[in-house]
């Protein structure tokens, strides 16, 4: 087990509100923080926002304000999100930050030289991915993200020689140097390595964006390309470009976390690590693909018209609610149909029945009893919920958590401790009590607010009824 370990998200554009998509990502990213914590680990967890998109300058006009103050108003949301979400991050980064720009402009000038060559060039474009595509990726001549017409644009940029690292990247994928997960995104990333990699555009004509981004060092007439711009923020949070403290967290001997959408994965499987070559710098070492949240089998998006606002469900059901149904019962790599009516028969069925009414009656039943507790000695995990973390399979760890607490409310009714002597009924609720606060130090990467109330309901001394920690009617 590395002794550090730096764990990010991917930083979305802020042409509009954050969505539950967003969240979704937070949340993982999140969870893996505060499960190395919990184990020792010394831990970074970066966020932020990718603010030079064409896209945000596009939104700007169109609602008739400028763009750095239409970026810093919808930046501000989502930080928002992340303290909404009870989110751990140690930096949250903006990419219009002058720290993200001096960081940027200096992995630019460690690049090969030979690596960089300006040409003029004619592609296809999305302005929603701010991506070129090759005709035969389109579907029906429209983005396949989007399905959305895409524009042919035709101008003089800098390209980067991805095709010289296309052995290197093979390589590192195929022997675990880089690791992709699941198996399904490493072998889609392979499979797209093997059809043969094509150079890259790097920049930007100005003009075109409008003046919006940071100018190429040598080349001021073009700025960064954004997706480049954006995957260089995992290095300037942690301060490359000004000092050597970055070292401490990109380098070989501590762990790098890339957590991404599967819309993305292209930039951070390919782009990114043959860059990071290029730089003369260490690859990542993981890099965790998830899945879509859906509503109506449709993916979630800003772009779709379909985006589900984190902050009604959050002020329905609290931040640890929304938590708990981001991730319980679904495979962090595969889409997810998501709505307010399954959020609130999970609130129902799994927190305020399963958790909250097993907390409940023990504090009931401790308080009639007049137990009074110990300090709770360390308990060991549930099992199979180190392993599933070790898998990046955070619905399992969740779930053996829950199976504890499911366990526990069959072994009450069958003990049926209110039938006993009151000697014998507090010796089985002492046991009981205990073994719920320390389920309650595994339970805190996911519902870290709950995992305190247990906490503070279940410590020393005599033992007494609380308020539900999840009350049913979920209208706050």
């Amino acid at each position: 087990m590395n002794d550090r370990i730096y764990i990010t998200t991917s930083i979305p554009y802020v042409n509009a509100a954050p969505h539950v998509g967003f969240a979704l990502e937070l949340v993982q990213a999140d969870v893996l923080a505060r499960y190395h914590r919990l184990r020792g680990v010394e831990t970074r967890h970066q966020t932020g926002t990718d603010e030079h998109a064409f896209k945000n300058v596009i939104a700007a006009r169109r609602a008739g304000v400028p763009t750095r103050a239409f970026v810093d108003r919808n930046a501000a949301e989502f930080r928002r999100l992340s303290t909404a979400l009870d989110i751990s991050h140690d930096d949250f980064l903006r990419t219009t930050e002058p720290r993200h720009r001096s960081a940027v402009e200096a992995f630019w000038r460690r690049l090969k030289p030979d690596d960089l060559e300006l040409r003029s060039y004619t592609g296809l474009y999305c302005v929603a991915c701010e991506d070129f595509y090759r005709e035969a990726d389109l579907l029906d001549g429209r983005c396949p993200e989007h399905g959305t017409e895409v524009a042919e644009v035709a101008e003089e940029n800098v390209f980067f020689r991805l095709s010289r690292y296309e052995e290197r990247l093979r390589s590192v994928i195929r022997s675990g140097e880089l690791r992709i997960v699941p198996e399904t995104r490493r072998r889609e990333v392979l499979a797209f390595i093997e059809r043969g990699l094509n150079d890259i555009s790097v920049t930007r004509a100005a003009e075109r964006a409008g003046g919006w981004g940071i100018r190429t060092p040598g080349h001021h007439d073009q700025v960064i390309y954004v997706w480049i711009d954006a995957l260089i923020n995992y290095l300037s949070g942690p301060g490359f470009g000004s000092g050597e403290a970055w070292t401490g967290w990109w380098a070989p001997d501590a762990r790098t976390v890339h957590v991404v959408g599967k819309n993305v994965w292209k930039f951070h499987a390919v782009y990114w690590p043959a860059l990071l070559l290029s730089a003369d710098l260490p690859l990542p070492d993981d890099i965790l693909v998830h899945g879509f949240l859906t509503a109506g089998g449709r993916k979630i998006g800003k772009s779709l018209g379909n985006a589900v606002d984190p902050f009604e469900w959050i002020d329905r059901v609290g931040a640890d609610a929304v938590r708990y149904y981001l991730v319980a019962g679904r495979s962090p790599f595969e889409d997810a149909d998501v709505s307010e009516d399954r959020l609130l028969g999970t609130y129902e069925k799994d927190l305020a029945n399963t958790l909250g009414n097993l907390v409940s009656r023990l504090l009931a039943l401790g308080q009639r009893t007049g137990l009074a507790l110990d300090p709770a000695s360390p308990g060991e995990a549930p099992p199979g919920y180190h392993r599933s973390f070790e898998d990046f399979a955070l619905d399992g760890a969740l779930a053996s958590v829950w199976a504890e607490f499911r366990a526990l409310n069959r072994e009450i009714d069958a003990v049926a401790p209110w039938h006993l002597p009151a000697p014998r009924a507090r010796e089985h609720v002492g046991a009981w009590l205990t073994r719920v606060a320390q389920l309650a130090q595994w339970l805190s990467p996911f519902l870290p607010g709950t995992a305190d109330r247990i906490a503070a309901y279940i410590a020393a001394g005599r033992v007494r009824r609380r308020p539900p920690l999840f009350p049913r009617g979920t209208t706050r």
